[in-house]
């Protein structure tokens, strides 16, 4: 089923934007006061039955120090430093097992995984806890975990965390840390570009089906979970929800993106009931930077699954040869 407005309509769909006056500045304080500039990741070796690959357990201090946990695969014997991925997992994920991150070492790329804090109960396990933080009363799940305050508000720590560990991607082994690329599916989508808005040392950013784009718009056209998180919440909490939904404008893509200048492919599937067209197609006429367009058209939250894989790989490959070559 086909959601939301016309292709037509959303090529030019430019919403306006929700970020409060003190948007850029509480992101600025966030950073400067509980992200380490220079973090360092702690790197322990893992011997296993893959035997093409350096595969390392991962520890690098996220916000407020809190050490979050993560994969980093490396192919053997790299001759040059290259340029790095890192992925970030779609919502209810974790870190899982080092040999599900196989694709992007496999096209000679080094790969950085980001354990999601709190996370990793649904699809695939993981191994950060969350931490002691203010939360309050929130319905299940994380989009109102301490929705109360953007202080408080649980994204604020993962979008933290999602910059740190593009710092400390510099100094990781056969890095160029001038060619940092964020990805990842989802909610995954989402945290890649919070930290191509956030750390301007990334490169590029594939965001697929990203979630988190155009909150509010979400919220009165998909009746699909995590969204309907907030739409339960606001349920129960009437007189707090004008409030709810202010704290989420300091979290949402489409007021994020303005501050990213990384080259973009994004991916959006017309009948995704998870992420609706509308929210992404809104977040991309915002993006400050370049971004390029893979629609799916008959596809919902799956998008184009490994098809979109070959394209952003191939994408990459040739934004990377452009660079090189001027």
């Amino acid at each position: 089923m086909l959601l939301g407005k016309s292709r037509t309509d959303l090529e030019k769909y430019l919403p306006a934007l929700t970020k409060a006056d003190d948007f850029e500045g509480f992101w600025q304080e966030t950073l400067e006061n509980f992200v380490q500039h220079e973090p360092i990741a702690q790197l322990v070796p893992i011997v296993d039955v893959i035997s093409e690959l350096d595969i390392y357990d991962v520890t690098i201090p996220g916000f407020n120090n809190d050490p979050i946990k993560g994969w980093f695969l490396t192919p053997r014997n790299v001759k040059e430093n290259c340029p790095l991925i890192i992925i970030y997992e779609g919502y209810g994920g974790g870190r899982g097992n080092f040999n599900e991150w196989l694709f992007w070492p496999s096209c000679g790329y080094p790969t950085l995984v980001m354990d999601t804090r709190g996370q990793g109960g649904g699809h695939r396990r993981g191994d950060t806890p969350d931490g002691h933080y203010s939360r309050g009363s929130s319905s299940s799940g994380f989009m109102t975990m301490g929705i109360d305050s953007k202080d408080n508000y649980y994204y604020r720590r993962v979008f933290s965390d999602a910059v740190a560990f593009v710092r400390a991607a510099k100094t990781l082994p056969n890095v160029d840390p001038s060619r940092i690329i964020t990805t990842g599916a989802s909610q995954g989508g989402g945290i890649a570009l919070a930290a191509a808005s956030l750390a301007p040392e990334v490169f590029a950013t594939m965001p697929d089906v990203p979630f988190l784009c155009h909150i509010h718009r979400a919220i009165e056209l998909t009746d699909s979970y995590p969204y309907q998180e907030i739409v339960r919440y606001c349920r129960v909490h009437r007189v707090d929800a004008e409030s709810a939904l202010h704290t989420l404008t300091y979290f949402d893509c489409m007021n994020l993106v303005t501050m990213a200048n990384a080259d973009a492919l994004v991916s959006i599937g017309m009948h995704d009931p998870i992420c609706p067209p509308d929210t992404i197609f809104a977040m991309r006429n915002h993006y400050a930077g370049a971004i390029s367009t893979q629609v799916w058209d008959f596809n919902e939250h799956e998008g184009g699954a490994s098809d979109q894989n070959l394209v952003q790989a191939r994408w990459l490959r040739k934004l990377l040869s452009e660079g090189n070559n001027s």
